[in-house]
């Protein structure tokens, strides 16, 4: 299996793919090509919260606002299941997650793709990243190393994105933290876990100076008011129910939440 996922929205993903295939029948599976724009993080969270629930797969990623110039191109084996992307730090929180799961002694390797004269400075995912997914799947996680174009590089010398923790006061009753994402829904999703809240349900909590109610579901409130609740990836989130978070809480990506329990 081959999962893809990239920022490029229509068309781009396909010529993805016809390369892909036209190397193997592999089965082919699009997590997501919406993800946000040249975003590393916010690509690095959704994939975090997602890649680990396929079985071992090849990963194709492509969020590469750095394409063209000399940032790596990067395979990176995490037991069973294989990443290949831009070495810009989006493979390395989803590859952590897929690495909790597994034993201590699981393999994990790197690999520098060498890329000689790629047709275009401006789509790797079909010129590089695509060919090496499908190089990967051939060769499978264990034979990484019999690829030509796979150079054995030190795991540590992989660029990092490490998302942001929130801090939490002695007693619990304290937390800062930020918007690590807004999801589709409006949803603002923060740094802050969600073990702050878990047992105010019902109560409220001080969000930035305003008093909001704590729900386990949205239907906890009222169409259109405001709530902060649990969200499936454990964190803490800043909604409303049938409506927007982030425009409610005047909230977006990167901005600072300060909660506060009574």
């Amino acid at each position: 299996m081959i999962t893809l996922a990239s920022d490029f929205g229509l068309a781009y993903p396909a010529a993805m793919k016809g390369v892909v295939l036209s190397r193997t029948d592999g089965r082919l599976v699009d997590v997501a090509h919406d993800l946000p724009r040249q975003d590393v993080r916010a690509a690095a969270f959704w994939l975090r919260e997602t890649l680990p629930y396929f079985p071992p797969a090849v990963h194709l990623v492509v969020v590469d606002p750095g394409v063209g110039t000399d940032r790596r191109a990067v395979v990176l084996r995490v037991g069973d299941h294989v990443f290949v992307g831009p070495d810009n730090g989006v493979l390395r929180p989803p590859a952590r997650r897929v690495a909790a799961e597994l034993d201590d002694d699981a393999p994990v390797e790197a690999y520098e793709i060498d890329v000689p004269n790629p047709e275009s400075t401006t789509f790797h995912g079909r010129d590089v990243f695509a060919p090496a997914a499908a190089d990967a799947h051939v060769a499978g996680a264990s034979a990484l190393g019999s690829v030509d174009r796979f150079e054995p590089i030190p795991v540590g010398s992989l660029s990092e994105c490490r998302l942001s923790e929130a801090t939490v006061s002695d007693d619990g009753r304290e937390a800062t933290g930020e918007v690590l994402v807004v999801d589709d829904f409006g949803n603002c999703i923060t740094n802050v876990p969600g073990a702050f809240v878990r047992d105010a349900a019902g109560e409220t909590v001080w969000v930035n100076g305003e008093s909001v109610p704590v729900g386990r579901t949205f239907e906890a409130v009222a169409r259109g008011e405001k709530l902060v609740t649990v969200g499936s990836h454990g964190n803490v989130e800043c909604d409303v129910n049938h409506g927007r978070g982030d425009e409610a809480f005047g909230l977006a990506p990167g901005d600072r939440v300060e909660l506060r329990v009574d």
